[in-house]
C-alpha cells in the first residue's frame, strides 16, 4: 500500500495539487535541478530491475517447489535446507485394563548440515513415560530419568560438546517435547519411549486412545513485558495466563508440507482382555481384527497412517461376558500393590427434574467439522429434555453470551427458539473459556424450593485447545457448587487432558466425538448417564485399611450408569475381602464384596498409583504455585519409579563426540500436522521465503516511474 499523507513534509497546493514542502515550497524547480532529478529516477529505475532479477528468480524458483520441499530459514532469509523428517512406530500391548505401548520417533536427516531436531507432541492424558532408549546407527544408549533441570544442563552440554543427545520433557499431562541434538547428515536417530495407560471402561465397552496430533491452542492473556521478542520455537510468545506458551505451541501445517514420506505412524495394537471379545471398531481409522483365542492382535488397514487425528480402538467382551468386579496385584521392590475394579450393577430408571446448561465453544479452533459436531451434539442434547426441566445455551470465543437471561422452562417456543439459535452458530476469535465457566456455574434458575428440587447439570462443548488448564480446572473445582460438568469432546484431536480433568473436577464424565457418523451413539450415552440413577456416597473398606499406605482416588466421586469404581492401593497383601457400598436414588443401599484372594498378576500397578498420587500432589497448584514440599515429592516419586513429570525428565547421551567442533549445528522445529477436519485458520507456520521481497521492489520501481513522469510531465507543461 503506497503512502498519499506525507504529513509535516507535504501540503496541498491551491489548486488541489500537490508540492513539495521545506525550503521549496511556494517557487519553481531550476531546469538544472528537475534533469539532476530525472537523471536519478532513471538510474535508479535500472538499479531496481537489475535488483529485481534475482529476487523473481527466487520467488518463481520457491513456487515451483514440490510440495514435499519443506524448507526454514534464518533471520536474515537464508535457507537452511529440508526439515527433518519424522516416522514414528506405535506397539501396543493390551492387558486388562492396562496398556503398555513401545512409541519409536525416527529423526532423519536429509539436508547437509548437524541438525538439532524438536519435536512438541501428544500422548495420551493418562500416560506413564517410564522408559526411553536412543538408537545412533550401532549405538543403543538406555535413558535416565534426572530433574528437569539437570537434564537440561547435562543436554546443553553434550549438544556444545557434539555428542548425540536426546531429551525428553513433560509440558503438561498430556503434552511433551523431545529434542535430539547432533543428528549427522544423512542419518537417522530413533527415540524409543515406553509408556501404560489405564484403558477406558464403560457401558460394557473398553476404549483405547492414542493421539497423533494436537489443535492449535489458545494462549489467553497479555505477552510478558520480561520475555525477549524473538522467536525461540514455537508460534506464540509467552503471556500472563500461559508463560511456557512458546513450549506448547508446535508450528501446524499440512499433509502436503512434509512431503510423501513424513509425519506416517505404524500402529499394531494386541489386546489381551483376560476374557473372550466379540468385536473390535474403530470411529478414527478402518481397521483388521484377527482372533487368536482370547488375544486379538488390531491395525490399521493401511501399513501407516497419516498423524492428523486421534486412532480410537473400541472393543466389547463377548455376551455375558461383561467384568461386574475383578481385582489385580503386583509386588515391587518388595511392596504390594493392588487395583480394584467393581461395576456397579445400576438399573433403575427413575428420573429427577434437571437444570441443564448447554456451553459451545464457538472460537476460531472450532472452524469446519468441529463446529457441525458441536451444533449437532448440541441439538442432540435439547431433545433430551422433559417438560419438568429449565435449560439455557451459552456461546464463548472471545466474549461470552447466553441465549436467555436465566435458565427457562423447556417449552416448545423456547426449545424451538434454541434450535434456531444454535443452527446460526458460526466459530470464530478467541477462546476465552473462562468466563463461560463463570455464567454457567454461576447462572441459577427461578429460584425457591422448585430451583433447590432439581439436579443442575452443566455440559460443556468444546476441543479444549487452551493453554491455561490448571486455572480452568481451579475454577471449575472452586466455582461449582452444587452443579455437574460434563464435557464433549469435538474434534480428530482434542485436548483429553481438559476433557478428563474438567469433568473430574465437575463431579460429572466426559466423552469425545471423532466424526459425524459417530455423534448418535456416543451423545445418547452420555445423556442416558445423566438421566439415570447416580449411585453416591461410596464407601471403599479394604481389609486391614489402618495398614494401607494410601489409595487412589482416596474419595469416590458419583458413578453414573455403566461407570466402573477403580481404585488402586499400596501397601496391602492379597487377602482377605474389599466392600463397596453406596446410596441409590431412591434412598436404598447398594454393597458388593470382593475376593481379594482371586486377584490376578497384574504389571505396572507401582507406576500407576505413582502417577495417581502425583496427579493428586499436583491438584495442590490449581489456584496458586506448588508448595516446595509437594514439589519435591513428585520430584522423588518420578525418580523412584522411573516416571516422567512436571519436574523431572528423561536423558540419553553418548560419551564421545561426533560432531566436529568447527560444524555447525542448526535448529528444526518440526512441525504437527493440522488435524483433520479443521479449517486453514489453524494453520500456524514458521518463517519461511516469501514473494515480499519481490513486491517491495515493484512498489518501489513504480514510485521511481511514477516520480519521473511527473517531472517529465512538468518540463513539457512547465
Amino acid at each position: 500500500m503506497l503512502l498519499t499523507n506525507l504529513g509535516p513534509y507535504s501540503s496541498t497546493a491551491p489548486n488541489g495539487g500537490r508540492q513539495i514542502a521545506g525550503s521549496m515550497t511556494g517557487s519553481k524547480i531550476s531546469p538544472r535541478l528537475r534533469r539532476w532529478l530525472e537523471g536519478i529516477s532513471l538510474w535508479l529505475a535500472v538499479l531496481l530491475f537489475l535488483f529485481v532479477h534475482p529476487v523473481y528468480a527466487e520467488a518463481s524458483e520457491t513456487g515451483r517447489e514440490g510440495a514435499g520441499e519443506f524448507h526454514f530459514v534464518d533471520d536474515a532469509g537464508q535457507r537452511l535446507g529440508s526439515a527433518t523428517l519424522l516416522n514414528t512406530d506405535y506397539n501396543v500391548t493390551v492387558s486388562g485394563l492396562i496398556a503398555d505401548t513401545r512409541l519409536r520417533q525416527s529423526f532423519r536427516n536429509t539436508s547437509q548440515q548437524w541438525r538439532e531436531g524438536v519435536f512438541v507432541f501428544p500422548l495420551p492424558e493418562n500416560a506413564n513415560v517410564y522408559g526411553m532408549t536412543m538408537t545412533a546407527g550401532e549405538r543403543v544408549i538406555v535413558g535416565e530419568i534426572h530433574e528437569k533441570q539437570e537434564a537440561k544442563r547435562q543436554y546443553a552440554k553434550a549438544k556444545e560438546e557434539g555428542r548425540k543427545v536426546a531429551r525428553v520433557d513433560q509440558q503438561r499431562p498430556n503434552l511433551f517435547t523431545t529434542r535430539m541434538a547432533n543428528i549427522p547428515p544423512g542419518e537417522t536417530i530413533t527415540v524409543e519411549l515406553n509408556y501404560q495407560q489405564a484403558v477406558r471402561y464403560q457401558s460394557g465397552e473398553f476404549e483405547l486412545r492414542l493421539p497423533t496430533t494436537l489443535t492449535p491452542r489458545y494462549m489467553p492473556g497479555q505477552t510478558l513485558d520480561n520475555e525477549p521478542a524473538q522467536w525461540s520455537g514455537g508460534w506464540a510468545t509467552p503471556t500472563t495466563a500461559v508463560p511456557d506458551a512458546d513450549q506448547i505451541s508446535p508450528f501446524t501445517v499440512r499433509p502436503d508440507d512434509v512431503g510423501p514420506d513424513s509425519h506416517r505412524a505404524t500402529i499394531a495394537l494386541e489386546i489381551n482382555a483376560g476374557l473372550p471379545v466379540s468385536r473390535v471398531s474403530s470411529p478414527s481409522h478402518r481397521v483388521t481384527s484377527t482372533w487368536n483365542g482370547n488375544t486379538v492382535e488390531v491395525a490399521p488397514e493401511s501399513r501407516a497412517v497419516l498423524m492428523d487425528r486421534d486412532l480410537i480402538v473400541r472393543w466389547a467382551p463377548a455376551r455375558g461376558m461383561e467384568p461386574a468386579a475383578a481385582v489385580f496385584q503386583e509386588q515391587w521392590q518388595g511392596e504390594d500393590y493392588l487395583l480394584a475394579v467393581v461395576v456397579p450393577g445400576v438399573n433403575g430408571k427413575q428420573r429427577l427434574p434437571r437444570e441443564l446448561v448447554f456451553v459451545i465453544d464457538t472460537s476460531g479452533s472450532m472452524a469446519g467439522e468441529s463446529i457441525r459436531q458441536a451444533r449437532q451434539a448440541l441439538l442432540r442434547g435439547l431433545e433430551t429434555l422433559d417438560a419438568d426441566d429449565r435449560f439455557n445455551v451459552i456461546q464463548f470465543n472471545s466474549q461470552t453470551h447466553s441465549l436467555f437471561m436465566e435458565a427457562v422452562p423447556s417449552s416448545g417456543n423456547n426449545l424451538a427458539r434454541a434450535r434456531r439459535y444454535v443452527k446460526g452458530l458460526n466459530a470464530d476469535g478467541g477462546t476465552e473459556m473462562a468466563s463461560a465457566l463463570d455464567a454457567a456455574l454461576e447462572m441459577t434458575g427461578d429460584g425457591g424450593e422448585e430451583s433447590r428440587a432439581r439436579v443442575r447439570q452443566v455440559v460443556f462443548i468444546t476441543d479444549g485447545a487452551v493453554g491455561n488448564e490448571s486455572a480452568l480446572f481451579g475454577k471449575i473445582r472452586d466455582g461449582l457448587g452444587s452443579s455437574r460438568l460434563f464435557t464433549v469432546g469435538i474434534g480428530s484431536a482434542p485436548n483429553m487432558h481438559f476433557m478428563r480433568e474438567a469433568a473430574r473436577y465437575g463431579r460429572g464424565t466426559y466423552t469425545a466425538i471423532s466424526d459425524l457418523s459417530d455423534v448418535a451413539r456416543p451423545l445418547d450415552e452420555l445423556f442416558g448417564k445423566m438421566e439415570a440413577p447416580v449411585l453416591t456416597d461410596i464407601a471403599v473398606s479394604w481389609p486391614g485399611q489402618a495398614a494401607a499406605t494410601e489409595a487412589f482416588p482416596d474419595r469416590i466421586g458419583d458413578l453414573f450408569r455403566g461407570e466402573p469404581m477403580v481404585q488402586v492401593v499400596r501397601g496391602l497383601p492379597a487377602e482377605g475381602a474389599l466392600d463397596v457400598s453406596g446410596r441409590l436414588p431412591d434412598g436404598s443401599q447398594w454393597q458388593q464384596s470382593l475376593n481379594l484372594e482371586q486377584a490376578a498378576n497384574g504389571k505396572g500397578l507401582h507406576r500407576h498409583w505413582a502417577k495417581q498420587k502425583i496427579d493428586s500432589l499436583m491438584d495442590s497448584g490449581l489456584t496458586g504455585k506448588i508448595d516446595d514440599d509437594a514439589r519435591q515429592h513428585v520430584i522423588r516419586l518420578g525418580l523412584e519409579h522411573q516416571l516422567m513429570t512436571k519436574y523431572t525428565s528423561f536423558l540419553a547421551q553418548d560419551k564421545t563426540p561426533s560432531r566436529p567442533t568447527q560444524e555447525a549445528l542448526e535448529t528444526d522445529s518440526v512441525p504437527t500436522l493440522l488435524p483433520a477436519g479443521s479449517q486453514g485458520t489453524m494453520l500456524r507456520y514458521p518463517q519461511t521465503a516469501t514473494m515480499s521481497p519481490l513486491l517491495i521492489a515493484i512498489g518501489l520501481i513504480g514510485l521511481m516511474f511514477s516520480a519521473a513522469i511527473t517531472l517529465l510531465k512538468r518540463r513539457v507543461y512547465p
